[in-house]
């Protein structure tokens, strides 16, 4: 079985020859960018949504690797529904990719190489410098925005 992020269906030609899932919010990402493909597919991808016990299982991974502020709510349910499934993630975001690794889960890329390696995020404000484990919209100290580095 292969779960279905938005990232697969923008960046293939076919569907492969398996049975395919995608939590809702992928089907709401392809109809908001007006994905032809939809219409083609559409009948051949479940559409299902995932537990809340997944779903808390995916932020705490996210959070602890310091993806969870680079993941959107569609990406953490893309990741919730393969666990939930048993499934591999069919997907380029390297994000997804990244806590799929953490997690177990497995994936494919589709039309990129993929991860090579396990990284881990913290966040430093672009203003005063401050170092954060989490992403936060703007530095609480100051103000100013924030930006992704790998740790080290």
């Amino acid at each position: 079985m292969l779960v279905l992020d938005s990232s697969a269906f923008f960046s293939m030609e076919s569907l492969p020859d398996e049975e395919h899932a995608c939590p809702p919010g992928v089907i709401r990402e392809l109809e908001n960018h007006g994905d032809p493909r939809l219409a083609l597919w559409g009948d051949m991808v479940r559409v299902s949504d995932c537990t809340g016990e997944s779903m808390e299982r995916v932020r705490d991974a996210a959070g602890r690797s310091g993806d969870l502020g680079r993941l959107s709510p569609v990406d953490l349910s893309v990741l919730a529904l393969a666990l939930d499934l048993d499934a591999t993630i069919w997907s380029d975001d390297y994000s997804i990719q990244n806590v799929a690794r953490i997690m177990g889960i497995g994936f494919r890329p589709v039309g990129m190489k993929g991860i090579q390696k396990v990284v881990r995020w913290n966040y430093q404000c672009i203003g005063c410098g401050k170092w954060y484990k989490e992403r936060m919209p703007d530095c609480p100290i100051c103000g100013s925005g924030m930006r992704a580095c790998r740790r080290k």
